[in-house]
Protein backbone atom coordinates (compact mmCIF):
# COMPACT_ATOMS: atom_id res chain seq x y z
CA UNK A 1 0.00 0.00 0.00
CA UNK A 2 1.38 3.27 -0.41
CA UNK A 3 2.98 4.96 2.03
CA UNK A 4 4.35 8.65 2.80
CA UNK A 5 8.25 8.26 2.28
CA UNK A 6 10.12 7.83 5.18
CA UNK A 7 7.47 8.12 8.11
CA UNK A 8 7.03 5.30 10.36
CA UNK A 9 4.21 4.64 12.28
CA UNK A 10 3.59 2.04 14.96
CA UNK A 11 0.59 -0.13 16.02
CA UNK A 12 1.16 -1.62 19.36
CA UNK A 13 -1.77 -4.62 20.31
CA UNK A 14 -2.60 -7.08 22.88
CA UNK A 15 -3.79 -10.00 21.78
CA UNK A 16 -6.32 -12.36 23.35
CA UNK A 17 -8.56 -10.01 25.05
CA UNK A 18 -11.23 -11.52 27.31
CA UNK A 19 -8.85 -14.69 27.88
CA UNK A 20 -8.85 -14.10 31.31
CA UNK A 21 -9.19 -11.16 33.72
CA UNK A 22 -5.36 -10.19 34.31
CA UNK A 23 -5.32 -10.44 30.54
CA UNK A 24 -8.39 -7.66 30.93
CA UNK A 25 -6.30 -6.08 33.13
CA UNK A 26 -3.14 -5.68 31.55
CA UNK A 27 -4.94 -4.92 28.14
CA UNK A 28 -6.59 -1.83 30.02
CA UNK A 29 -3.34 -0.51 31.66
CA UNK A 30 -0.76 -1.07 29.35
CA UNK A 31 -3.13 1.33 27.00
CA UNK A 32 -3.72 3.84 29.84
CA UNK A 33 -0.75 4.40 31.65
CA UNK A 34 1.37 2.63 28.61
CA UNK A 35 1.58 2.69 24.89
CA UNK A 36 -0.99 0.19 23.92
CA UNK A 37 -2.56 1.62 20.91
CA UNK A 38 -4.86 -1.46 19.99
CA UNK A 39 -6.47 -4.65 21.43
CA UNK A 40 -7.72 -7.99 19.58
CA UNK A 41 -11.16 -9.78 21.55
CA UNK A 42 -11.78 -13.39 21.34
CA UNK A 43 -15.61 -13.01 21.66
CA UNK A 44 -16.49 -16.65 22.90
CA UNK A 45 -13.57 -16.51 25.81
CA UNK A 46 -14.66 -16.66 29.31
CA UNK A 47 -13.89 -13.34 30.07
CA UNK A 48 -15.19 -11.50 26.56
CA UNK A 49 -18.09 -9.63 29.08
CA UNK A 50 -15.89 -8.32 31.24
CA UNK A 51 -13.56 -6.96 28.48
CA UNK A 52 -16.45 -5.30 27.09
CA UNK A 53 -17.54 -4.18 30.19
CA UNK A 54 -14.34 -2.80 31.54
CA UNK A 55 -13.71 -0.70 27.79
CA UNK A 56 -16.78 1.82 28.98
CA UNK A 57 -14.13 3.82 30.51
CA UNK A 58 -11.40 3.53 27.91
CA UNK A 59 -12.82 4.58 24.98
CA UNK A 60 -9.73 5.47 23.49
CA UNK A 61 -8.92 1.90 23.05
CA UNK A 62 -9.67 0.80 19.49
CA UNK A 63 -10.11 -3.07 19.21
CA UNK A 64 -10.92 -5.66 16.88
CA UNK A 65 -11.96 -9.09 16.18
CA UNK A 66 -9.33 -11.84 17.18
CA UNK A 67 -10.80 -15.12 15.41
CA UNK A 68 -10.85 -18.09 17.33
CA UNK A 69 -10.65 -21.59 15.09
CA UNK A 70 -7.98 -23.36 17.08
CA UNK A 71 -7.52 -23.33 20.69
CA UNK A 72 -10.47 -22.09 21.67
CA UNK A 73 -14.14 -22.47 22.06
CA UNK A 74 -16.86 -21.39 19.36
CA UNK A 75 -19.45 -19.29 19.58
CA UNK A 76 -22.12 -21.62 18.19
CA UNK A 77 -22.82 -24.64 19.72
CA UNK A 78 -20.95 -28.27 18.95
CA UNK A 79 -24.24 -29.43 17.44
CA UNK A 80 -24.12 -26.72 14.31
CA UNK A 81 -20.57 -27.11 14.12
CA UNK A 82 -19.45 -30.84 15.06
CA UNK A 83 -16.70 -30.76 12.13
CA UNK A 84 -14.79 -28.05 13.78
CA UNK A 85 -15.65 -28.79 17.44
CA UNK A 86 -15.58 -31.34 20.12
CA UNK A 87 -18.80 -31.79 21.74
CA UNK A 88 -17.67 -29.60 24.63
CA UNK A 89 -17.78 -26.73 21.91
CA UNK A 90 -13.72 -26.85 21.89
CA UNK A 91 -11.78 -26.21 18.67
CA UNK A 92 -8.23 -28.69 17.92
CA UNK A 93 -5.08 -27.44 19.14
CA UNK A 94 -3.40 -28.57 16.05
CA UNK A 95 -2.74 -25.60 13.89
CA UNK A 96 -1.25 -27.99 11.18
CA UNK A 97 -4.27 -30.34 11.23
CA UNK A 98 -7.10 -27.94 11.02
CA UNK A 99 -5.35 -26.22 8.44
CA UNK A 100 -5.22 -28.90 6.37
CA UNK A 101 -8.95 -30.32 6.94
CA UNK A 102 -9.91 -26.23 6.20
CA UNK A 103 -8.62 -27.15 3.12
CA UNK A 104 -9.22 -30.66 1.75
CA UNK A 105 -12.64 -31.19 3.20
CA UNK A 106 -15.16 -29.05 1.78
CA UNK A 107 -17.97 -29.55 3.58
CA UNK A 108 -16.67 -27.90 6.04
CA UNK A 109 -16.45 -24.60 4.47
CA UNK A 110 -20.64 -23.79 5.71
CA UNK A 111 -19.95 -24.86 9.19
CA UNK A 112 -16.41 -22.25 9.26
CA UNK A 113 -18.57 -19.61 7.19
CA UNK A 114 -21.42 -19.99 9.90
CA UNK A 115 -19.25 -19.63 13.03
CA UNK A 116 -17.02 -16.83 11.22
CA UNK A 117 -20.28 -15.34 11.37
CA UNK A 118 -21.13 -15.65 14.90
CA UNK A 119 -18.23 -14.77 15.65
CA UNK A 120 -18.27 -11.30 14.14
CA UNK A 121 -21.98 -10.95 15.07
CA UNK A 122 -21.20 -11.22 18.51
CA UNK A 123 -18.58 -8.40 18.32
CA UNK A 124 -21.28 -6.29 16.58
CA UNK A 125 -23.21 -7.12 19.65
CA UNK A 126 -20.58 -5.92 22.08
CA UNK A 127 -21.38 -2.16 20.32
CA UNK A 128 -18.07 -1.58 19.91
CA UNK A 129 -16.35 -0.25 16.30
CA UNK A 130 -14.28 -2.85 14.27
CA UNK A 131 -10.54 -1.37 14.14
CA UNK A 132 -9.58 -4.59 12.81
CA UNK A 133 -9.67 -8.50 12.32
CA UNK A 134 -6.94 -11.06 12.92
CA UNK A 135 -6.78 -14.80 13.85
CA UNK A 136 -5.64 -16.48 16.83
CA UNK A 137 -2.74 -18.31 15.98
CA UNK A 138 -2.83 -16.23 12.38
CA UNK A 139 -4.83 -18.89 10.91
CA UNK A 140 -6.24 -15.92 8.38
CA UNK A 141 -3.48 -16.96 6.46
CA UNK A 142 -5.32 -19.66 5.14
CA UNK A 143 -7.21 -18.59 2.06
CA UNK A 144 -10.43 -20.39 3.13
CA UNK A 145 -10.56 -18.29 5.68
CA UNK A 146 -9.35 -15.31 4.24
CA UNK A 147 -11.89 -15.48 1.74
CA UNK A 148 -14.34 -15.88 4.14
CA UNK A 149 -13.33 -12.89 6.30
CA UNK A 150 -13.82 -10.63 3.87
CA UNK A 151 -16.52 -12.01 2.05
CA UNK A 152 -18.19 -12.30 5.65
CA UNK A 153 -16.49 -8.92 6.81
CA UNK A 154 -18.06 -6.74 4.36
CA UNK A 155 -21.70 -7.05 6.12
CA UNK A 156 -19.90 -5.68 9.34
CA UNK A 157 -17.69 -2.76 8.18
CA UNK A 158 -14.40 -4.32 7.99
CA UNK A 159 -11.74 -2.43 7.00
CA UNK A 160 -8.39 -3.71 7.92
CA UNK A 161 -6.68 -7.00 8.60
CA UNK A 162 -3.18 -7.56 9.93
CA UNK A 163 -0.96 -8.70 7.48
CA UNK A 164 1.47 -11.30 9.42
CA UNK A 165 4.76 -10.23 7.64
CA UNK A 166 7.63 -10.65 9.70
CA UNK A 167 11.04 -8.58 8.01
CA UNK A 168 13.28 -11.73 8.81
CA UNK A 169 16.87 -9.63 8.92
CA UNK A 170 14.92 -6.81 10.95
CA UNK A 171 13.87 -9.19 13.36
CA UNK A 172 17.35 -10.75 13.53
CA UNK A 173 18.70 -7.87 14.34
CA UNK A 174 16.98 -6.95 17.22
CA UNK A 175 16.95 -10.48 18.81
CA UNK A 176 19.75 -12.26 17.94
CA UNK A 177 18.90 -15.36 17.81
CA UNK A 178 16.95 -18.23 15.78
CA UNK A 179 18.18 -16.86 12.30
CA UNK A 180 17.36 -20.14 10.55
CA UNK A 181 13.84 -19.89 12.09
CA UNK A 182 13.26 -16.52 11.30
CA UNK A 183 14.28 -16.75 7.64
CA UNK A 184 12.75 -20.01 6.99
CA UNK A 185 9.43 -18.85 8.82
CA UNK A 186 9.47 -15.58 6.12
CA UNK A 187 10.47 -18.39 3.00
CA UNK A 188 7.36 -20.52 3.85
CA UNK A 189 5.21 -17.85 4.29
CA UNK A 190 5.84 -15.71 1.44
CA UNK A 191 3.38 -17.00 -0.81
CA UNK A 192 1.25 -16.88 1.43
CA UNK A 193 1.60 -13.59 2.32
CA UNK A 194 1.73 -12.46 -1.29
CA UNK A 195 -1.84 -14.11 -2.22
CA UNK A 196 -3.24 -12.35 1.12
CA UNK A 197 -2.25 -9.11 -0.15
CA UNK A 198 -3.67 -9.47 -3.47
CA UNK A 199 -6.63 -11.10 -1.85
CA UNK A 200 -7.18 -7.91 0.60
CA UNK A 201 -6.07 -4.72 -2.08
CA UNK A 202 -9.16 -6.44 -4.29
CA UNK A 203 -11.50 -6.38 -1.59
CA UNK A 204 -10.13 -2.39 -0.49
CA UNK A 205 -9.44 -3.70 2.70
CA UNK A 206 -5.99 -2.22 4.69
CA UNK A 207 -3.27 -3.77 6.21
CA UNK A 208 -0.02 -3.03 7.67
CA UNK A 209 3.30 -3.60 6.31
CA UNK A 210 5.11 -5.39 9.04
CA UNK A 211 4.56 -7.44 11.98
CA UNK A 212 6.54 -8.14 15.28
CA UNK A 213 6.12 -10.54 17.29
CA UNK A 214 5.90 -13.80 15.63
CA UNK A 215 9.05 -15.63 16.08
CA UNK A 216 9.36 -13.83 19.48
CA UNK A 217 5.57 -14.83 20.50
CA UNK A 218 5.63 -14.54 24.36
CA UNK A 219 9.00 -13.42 24.86
CA UNK A 220 8.36 -9.52 23.75
CA UNK A 221 10.79 -7.97 26.96
CA UNK A 222 12.04 -4.61 27.07
CA UNK A 223 15.46 -5.24 25.72
CA UNK A 224 13.75 -7.05 22.76
CA UNK A 225 11.35 -4.23 22.19
CA UNK A 226 13.61 -1.82 22.04
CA UNK A 227 16.17 -3.24 19.41
CA UNK A 228 12.84 -3.55 17.23
CA UNK A 229 12.01 0.32 17.65
CA UNK A 230 16.08 1.09 16.42
CA UNK A 231 15.32 -1.12 13.54
CA UNK A 232 11.59 0.10 12.62
CA UNK A 233 11.07 0.12 9.17
CA UNK A 234 9.55 3.09 7.36
CA UNK A 235 6.09 2.38 6.95
CA UNK A 236 3.40 0.93 8.68
CA UNK A 237 4.48 -1.69 11.49
CA UNK A 238 2.50 -3.82 14.29
CA UNK A 239 4.20 -5.45 17.04
CA UNK A 240 1.16 -7.35 18.73
CA UNK A 241 2.09 -8.43 22.79
CA UNK A 242 0.26 -11.32 25.30
CA UNK A 243 0.24 -8.84 28.49
CA UNK A 244 -0.78 -10.35 31.68
CA UNK A 245 -1.29 -8.61 35.03
CA UNK A 246 -0.30 -12.13 36.59
CA UNK A 247 -0.41 -16.19 35.82
CA UNK A 248 -3.59 -17.79 35.68
CA UNK A 249 -5.07 -20.73 34.65
CA UNK A 250 -6.70 -19.66 31.66
CA UNK A 251 -3.14 -18.34 29.74
CA UNK A 252 -0.91 -21.61 31.62
CA UNK A 253 -3.39 -24.28 29.59
CA UNK A 254 -1.56 -22.98 25.71
CA UNK A 255 0.71 -20.07 26.80
CA UNK A 256 2.61 -21.82 29.92
CA UNK A 257 6.09 -20.99 28.47
CA UNK A 258 4.91 -17.15 27.52
CA UNK A 259 6.40 -14.12 29.77
CA UNK A 260 3.11 -12.45 30.24
CA UNK A 261 3.73 -10.46 33.26
CA UNK A 262 7.20 -9.11 31.30
CA UNK A 263 5.54 -7.87 28.46
CA UNK A 264 3.12 -6.72 30.24
CA UNK A 265 5.80 -4.24 32.21
CA UNK A 266 7.33 -3.83 28.84
CA UNK A 267 4.29 -1.85 27.58
CA UNK A 268 4.17 0.42 30.33
CA UNK A 269 7.61 0.99 30.93
CA UNK A 270 8.68 4.92 30.41
CA UNK A 271 11.50 3.69 28.67
CA UNK A 272 9.70 2.30 25.70
CA UNK A 273 7.45 5.84 25.74
CA UNK A 274 10.64 7.53 25.13
CA UNK A 275 12.06 5.34 22.64
CA UNK A 276 8.93 5.49 20.60
CA UNK A 277 9.36 9.34 20.82
CA UNK A 278 12.69 9.79 20.49
CA UNK A 279 12.85 8.10 17.01
CA UNK A 280 9.44 10.18 16.25
CA UNK A 281 7.65 7.27 15.06
CA UNK A 282 3.71 7.90 15.68
CA UNK A 283 1.55 5.76 17.86
CA UNK A 284 -1.58 5.24 15.95
CA UNK A 285 -4.47 2.28 15.01
CA UNK A 286 -5.51 0.49 12.09
CA UNK A 287 -8.02 2.85 11.82
CA UNK A 288 -5.51 5.44 10.87
CA UNK A 289 -4.13 3.18 8.36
Amino acid sequence: MARESGVKKLIITGDDFGLAQPVNEAILSAHTEGVLTTASLMVGADFAEDAVRRLKNHPSLKVGLHLVLVEGRSVLPAREIPALVDREAMFSDHLIRSGFKFFFRPGIRKQLEAEIRAQFEAFQKTGLELDHVNAHNHLHLHPTIMGLILKIGRDFGLKAVRLPNEPPLRSWRAAHRSAAGRFGSWLFLSPWLKLMKRMLQSAGVKYNDYLFGMVDSGSMTLDLILKIIKNLPAGVTEIYFHPAARRCKEIERTMAHYRHEEEYRALTSTKLAEAIQRAGITRIAFCDI
